[in-house]
């Protein structure tokens, strides 16, 4: 018998396709941007200048924050102070204003305590608008 020839194939050449590798990061970027968390950068020391034409800003104020850390002090706006001094601000804040939100900053090992006597101070200052800050 005889052989046939037939001229094998060509291999082809593999190929990496990069389409759905590209559409995973995009689809992870955004999963990214969504769920990311913006924190407010406080430790900066700015003088910022003052611009004489500017108008009145439609935001609302900045809430009340009220720092608990694992110590056993009060952090009111920056501000370390005792509970007493932290009573006495907080009323005048409350006197102000008191539809104003109250973000309490709860380090994990902070003493539950302190926390109830912040919410409770604040409820009896008429300061309902109460949240807790978490990671």
């Amino acid at each position: 018998m005889s052989e046939s020839v037939i001229p094998p194939r060509p291999r082809r050449r593999p190929e990496i396709n990069i389409v759905p590798l590209v559409d995973v990061l995009v689809v992870l970027i955004f999963f990214f941007l969504m769920f990311m968390q913006f924190r407010n950068i406080t430790a900066l020391n700015l003088k910022l200048p003052k611009i004489e034409t500017a108008g009145k800003s439609d935001q609302t104020q900045r809430p009340i924050e009220i720092g608990l850390p694992p110590d056993g002090g009060y952090v009111l706006n920056g501000e370390t102070l005792e509970e007493d001094a932290l009573q006495q601000r907080l009323e005048q804040l409350a006197q102000e204003n008191t539809s104003r939100k109250v973000l309490i900053l709860a380090d994990e090992d902070s003493r539950t305590k302190q926390l109830t006597k912040v919410m409770d101070l604040c409820r009896q200052l008429e300061l309902n608008n109460i949240s807790l800050q978490s990671r």
